[in-house]
């Protein structure tokens, strides 16, 4: 962005629009059957089909089908019970047959919609999805293999993809941010695709125009290619309406291109001048019939479909109290999140607790390490029965969280670490007064000035009978017998005088 920028907002309004490419979690390609797993040997998964020799006939791959469907009806998507296949042509190094097979004017899916929120004023944020097709992906062209060569490896050639095409209805590079997280959000709790920006199954195209304030058309648009991060994306859209505002407002005109984010340079360059439908003379695939779903499948998919993450927001605000609106923001970032903290709160009867210990201890756990929650080494009816034991008095909340560090080191269950570790809290007053002796005895200074009457010491003693307690002692009784300690001490100082 340009130190004028800032200024660029008041006069002119981004428009955006966003085609995202999603690699569907199959085990094989879309037309054969080659591994579609990430991170083989160069051109390990490549087969006559997928090279495109002379005779290979494409094969269609009926899961595909069926997560291509699926990702449509939790998108909110109208599934199309006809749809065509089509030769979309172009040359490039890493596109073997010369041609891609994608769906053009009859895809698989229309209309959808994605929530993303509401504007200042109040108002709902949704963007409209005009189009959701499948196609295969290309190879991959590499040019950091060999001085001065470039290689291609086309083990992702084949891949099944879809395609979803947002209207552009997005008006900033946040509001692009929170879609393609909302996006992404909804796509893995529908279990469609790892939707993994490092691994390249989740990569996004930015078409972006620029209007002054109060214009209702559109503006010529440019695409960003070459973005892999969502920061990315952010920067890359800001950088380009600098651009396109610079130009517009010196009386220029924007040219309809391709463009390249370079993030390392925080720049935008032009790739190529932007194709039309026409320049890859669509038509149908010859080798592959009409794609017929009937009603009943349709059906069956979307009654088969898991509890999409609005649905289990709006579950938890209803059904669990205390939960502030951050909470369930985050425990449903993901459905993995969801289902280990609803585990937690049915186990332990307690979801205010489950979700004070998920927001507080785990999520720092999983946060130093950089695991999901589906590498966490503590089991869910485990953390259950330490809040249990927190709960009912069994141990201290203090000696919880130190049983709780032994948990994620060991995988042990609480019970045993407590009972190895002498955790269990002591309530008796022999025990405790024995404890209090000690550390008064200990911190003679600051007992001689708590029992002279500053009152504010109490805690820090408590502290130190904890201590010397290993965690262990009922830290509320303690209290209560310091305090009855200091005021034995201002009676005898009273019937002294």
């Amino acid at each position: 962005m340009t130190a004028d920028a800032p200024s660029w907002h008041d006069r002119y309004e981004m428009v955006v629009g966003l085609e995202v490419h999603v690699q569907l979690k199959t085990a094989t390609k879309i037309f054969c059957p080659c591994s579609a797993d990430f991170g083989a040997p160069p051109n390990a998964n490549t087969c006559p089909v997928c090279l495109a020799l002379p005779g290979a006939l494409p094969v269609l791959n009926d899961h595909a089908v069926e997560l291509a469907v699926r990702a449509a009806l939790a998108l909110e998507c109208d599934v199309q019970s006809v749809s065509v296949f089509a030769r979309k042509n172009y040359f490039y190094p890493d596109l073997p047959k010369g041609y891609q097979i994608s769906q053009f004017d009859l895809p698989i899916a229309l209309r959808g919609c994605v929530r993303i929120g509401t504007r200042p004023d109040g108002s709902p944020i949704n963007i409209g999805i005009t189009r959701l097709h499948m196609e295969e992906d290309a190879g991959k062209s590499l040019h950091d293999r060999f001085p001065g060569a470039t290689a291609v490896d086309l083990n992702r050639a084949g891949v099944p993809l879809v395609e979803i095409v947002s209207e552009p209805e997005m008006r900033g590079a946040d509001e692009a941010d929170a879609y393609l997280r909302a996006l992404k959000q909804i796509l893995e709790y529908a279990a469609v695709s790892d939707v993994s920006m490092e691994q390249g199954s989740l990569r996004v195209d930015a078409n972006i125009s620029v209007r002054r304030r109060g214009e209702t058309h559109l503006g010529t648009k440019t695409e960003i290619k070459n973005m892999n991060s969502f920061s990315g994306v952010a920067r890359a859209l800001d950088t380009e309406f600098a651009r396109q505002c610079a130009v517009v407002d010196a009386g220029g005109t924007i040219e309809q291109q391709t463009m390249l984010w370079d993030a390392s340079a925080n720049q935008v360059r032009p790739a190529r001048s932007k194709e039309g439908s026409h320049d890859y003379r669509y038509f149908p695939e010859p080798d592959l019939p009409p794609l017929i779903l009937p009603l009943e499948r349709i059906d069956r998919i979307k009654r088969e479909l898991p509890e999409l993450p609005d649905a289990r927001r709006a579950r938890y605000r209803r059904e669990l109290e205390g939960l502030s609106d951050y909470d369930v923001e985050v425990l449903t970032a993901t459905a993995a999140m969801g289902d280990y903290f609803e585990q937690v709160a049915r186990q332990s009867e307690d979801p205010k607790s489950a979700a004070t210990w998920m927001m507080g201890e785990v999520l720092a756990v999983l946060k130093a390490t950089g695991h999901t929650i589906e590498r966490f080494a503590v089991r869910p009816a485990d953390l259950a029965k330490l809040i249990r034991m927190v709960g009912d008095g069994t141990i201290t909340r203090t000696a919880g969280k130190q049983v709780f560090a032994r948990m994620v080191e060991t995988g042990d269950p609480p019970a045993a670490i407590v009972e190895r570790e002498g955790l269990a809290k002591v309530s008796d007053d022999g025990a405790l007064a024995g404890w209090i002796d000690a550390a008064l005895a200990e911190h003679p200074g600051e007992a001689a000035r708590f029992l002279g009457g500053e009152q504010r010491l109490q805690g820090v003693l408590v502290g130190y009978v904890m201590k010397k307690s290993n965690r262990s002692a009922d830290p509320k009784r303690v209290n209560q017998l310091l305090a009855e300690r200091l005021g034995n001490a201002r009676n005898r100082s009273t019937s002294t005088e």
